[in-house]
């Protein structure tokens, strides 16, 4: 490990985490423990040794453990307790992330899961009091679904519940609502969103 000779958190915490793929592997795993296969999947553009040697890092430093599945004998990757803890920093950093999101994907890839993490984010520190809602997430297609709770925020793939309302838009404009970067009107007034259902639920738990 490379260390940047310096008595700071800061510094001490970039030699944990700092090469460039660590984070984005803690935010797949963060989604829940996964296969090498799964993490290759969900890191578009990174190389397979590249991954395997971020991995042995991320172990031997404490953030990431290797287990046996709990179907098959198969290995899989999760975060230990304390790796879990960078879910805060990460958390914030997307928070932050927000005017750099604005420009929209372009030719960058982009995998609907990552919304589980960015959207309750997002949320978290704009709408105080969250009502308890179901809304559907269409994104192209792909359905998820944005459970609000007095306790927070929670996104995953559609399990059947019934659901208040449901956002049709691309990632971007889902982003640009839980972010407060656009309003509802604004997005309906361009034609980049479409809703079904009760549309005071999203005004409300998406404050727009």
């Amino acid at each position: 490990m490379r260390s940047y000779g310096q008595y700071c958190g800061l510094a001490r915490s970039l030699e944990v985490v700092g090469d460039r793929w660590n984070l984005l592997i803690v935010r797949q795993l963060l989604l829940g423990p996964a296969r090498y296969r799964d993490l290759i999947d969900g890191l578009p553009g990174i190389a397979t040794n590249l991954l395997a040697d971020r991995l042995r890092d991320l172990e031997a430093s404490g953030v990431v453990e290797r287990r046996l599945a709990t179907a098959g004998n198969t290995i899989e990757y999760a975060l230990t307790p304390w790796g879990s803890e960078l879910r805060g920093p990460i958390e914030g950093l997307i928070r932050w992330s927000t005017p750099l999101m604005i420009p929209g994907p372009g030719t960058d890839a982009f995998r609907p899961e990552w919304l589980a993490l960015a959207v309750p984010a997002l949320l978290a520190t704009r709408v105080q009091n969250p009502p308890a809602a179901m809304i559907g997430l269409d994104i192209g297609g792909a359905l998820f679904q944005l459970r609000s709770a007095s306790t927070g925020f929670e996104v995953g793939p559609h399990d059947n519940h019934a659901l208040d309302a449901t956002v049709h838009a691309d990632p971007a404009y889902i982003l640009g609502l839980a972010a407060g970067a656009l309003t509802l009107g604004d997005a309906r007034a361009l034609g980049v969103v479409e809703t079904d259902g009760d549309e005071s639920v999203i005004r409300t738990v998406f404050a727009a």
